[in-house]
């Protein structure tokens, strides 16, 4: 059993997607309901936000001081020392009671990222691909929540949770043309451990997996199809993780403050960012293949 710390203290509404920045040090996150982008330093905890003006539900780093987001509007670029922000493409530009949710990109550089209604509408929202190229592709229908995204450590497998489904599903998948096929259900959670939400792999393969309403992340090896190891939360309302740090050793667990009143009042640290050291490291994550140049 690992205990998380509080890294900081942040009362993020909603806060999600965290993602470790090679180049930068710097893990960068979101707040959705709050519509910002978090730079936070590891070693200082100092955190500087770039207000998006809108929902934003997932952020990864791409060239120079670029990062790619999703937005209700679309995907976007933003540049991360300016805030300045330039629209790639919107595929639910007719669906404006959707915005996207979680993302992350591929073992190739192309961003995967998922849509939800904003009142949970089940089934109207998909998960999408944008390659270098800037092409956004559908991949997946009828998704409820879009959530965590992973890829299998020998990158044939992609791992996917919608999180209503309370399961993982893993597709065939494959690299040079980031095709996928053949969903099965790796793992399914039981009622009481709360929805799956975002996640990340580690490097022995096994997937580490936020669980809403649950005060846990629970780690799952999808090959033996059984959970393996628990960390308690000091909220009910973790919502994903990321390794980061020069060793990729440490697990930094995001976290929602939008909670009954009274439930909030008997969990001071909800909207934190937590941080601890379980027995193995993650990966070094993929930044987004594509880029443009934007105005200073």
């Amino acid at each position: 059993m690992h205990t998380p710390d509080l890294f900081l203290d942040a009362h993020a509404t909603l806060g999600e997607g965290p993602v470790w920045h090679p180049r930068r040090r710097q893990l960068l996150w979101v707040d959705i309901q709050q519509h910002v982008v978090h730079v936070t330093d590891p070693l200082t905890a100092d955190d500087r936000t770039l207000d998006i003006g809108e929902h934003v539900g997932c952020v990864v780093p791409a060239s120079g001081s670029l990062a790619v987001v999703g937005l209700q509007s679309g995907f976007a670029f933003v540049d991360l020392d300016t805030g300045a922000i330039a629209p790639i493409h919107d595929p639910e530009a007719h669906l404006p009671g959707n915005r996207f949710n979680d993302g992350k990109c591929d073992p190739a550089g192309r961003l995967w990222a998922g849509t939800m209604a904003l009142d949970e509408t089940p089934g109207a929202g998909a998960l999408y691909c944008l390659d270098e190229a800037l092409t956004v592709t559908r991949k997946v229908g009828g998704v409820s929540v879009s959530n965590g995204l992973a890829w299998s450590l020998d990158e044939t497998t992609m791992f996917f949770v919608d999180s209503p489904t309370c399961e993982v599903a893993a597709y065939d998948y494959d690299r040079s043309t980031g095709d996928i096929a053949n969903r099965r259900v790796v793992y399914e959670f039981a009622d009481a451990d709360g929805f799956p939400d975002g996640m990340t792999i580690d490097r022995e393969g096994c997937l580490w997996v936020a669980m809403w309403n649950g005060s846990k992340v629970v780690r799952v090896d999808p090959r033996a199809g059984r959970a393996i190891e628990t960390i308690a939360m000091p909220t009910s309302r973790p919502t994903s993780c990321a390794f980061g740090g020069e060793d990729y050793a440490d697990l930094y667990i995001t976290s929602a403050s939008n909670m009954p009143d009274a439930q909030r009042a008997r969990q001071p640290l909800a909207g934190g960012v937590f941080r601890c050291r379980p027995r193995v490291a993650g990966m070094p994550p993929i930044e987004f293949a594509g880029g443009i140049s934007l105005p200073s």
